[in-house]
């Protein structure tokens, strides 16, 4: 296949980018997304130009970290992938892709189509873990019974991988889903009971003060999740928050 991408590039967050077109030709349609900008990054340090920037790790859609906003969409056209299992038989001989970071103020631009999502971190910082009694006195989580859909509700929340598809994909950005999942994967154990209350409360507050914006109940960010994270799990989230809320 021969393509136009159109890139856009900005050497750092303070910036002003814009959009570059390049060609690239000989892609093939087995091809991940990422080989395929592989290969334009080739041929660009070969011509002496300085390749594209873009984040990446283990390849296999699980790092979250291929984040891209391909055609307007979170990780491109496909469902329930990530960009780097995104495969370029997705597209046709002659199409013009449009390849952007994601959009988020919470998300600022690090170079070309790499953003810092450590606002993520933060938020999982406030809360987002279950403190562990180490003093000789510890009990094996394996002993404490858990009912099975719950323990079902939980292992889901907790395939969220942190990518940031859902902010991208929501018009005001929020991070409601992330959060939401991260607060369910606890919430719904006999482990994350202790510390319900604070937890909630310190992720929505570390939310809030990330900047994302508030959730538009529109389920975008269901659709483009690549792993699928249900909007059951920000019902769960509302729900803790105001019991939490009305302990004080």
């Amino acid at each position: 296949m021969n393509l136009t991408l159109k890139i856009w590039r900005q050497q750092d967050a303070t910036a002003t980018g814009k959009i570059v077109d390049y060609r690239v030709t000989g892609i093939e349609g087995d091809m991940s997304f990422l080989e395929m900008l592989d290969v334009l990054n080739e041929q660009l340090i070969h011509k002496g130009e300085e390749p594209v920037v873009f984040d990446h790790d283990c390849r296999e859609g699980i790092c979250g970290m291929c984040s891209l906003q391909i055609n307007g969409e979170p990780h491109g056209p496909d469902r329930g992938v990530t960009t780097c299992q995104l495969h370029m038989r997705k597209f046709k001989d002659g199409d013009t892709i449009y390849i952007e970071p994601f959009r988020a103020k919470a998300f600022p631009v690090v170079k070309d189509l790499m953003v810092d999502r450590s606002a993520f971190d933060r938020i999982q910082h406030a809360g987002g873990y279950v403190s562990v009694n180490t003093s000789g006195n510890t009990i094996d989580a394996n002993a404490i019974p858990i009912n099975k859909d719950d323990a079902d509700d939980a292992f889901a929340a907790a395939t969220c991988i942190g990518c940031g598809a859902c902010v991208a994909a929501c018009k005001n950005a929020s991070a409601m889903l992330f959060t939401s999942a991260k607060v369910s994967q606890y919430a719904l154990l006999p482990q994350g009971q202790v510390e319900a209350t604070d937890r909630v409360l310190a992720m929505v507050n570390q939310m809030d003060e990330e900047g994302f914006g508030n959730c538009t109940n529109t389920g975008a960010c269901e659709i483009e999740c690549p792993k699928g994270i249900s909007l059951e799990n920000i019902a769960r989230m509302n729900r803790e928050y105001l019991k939490a809320s009305a302990k004080g």
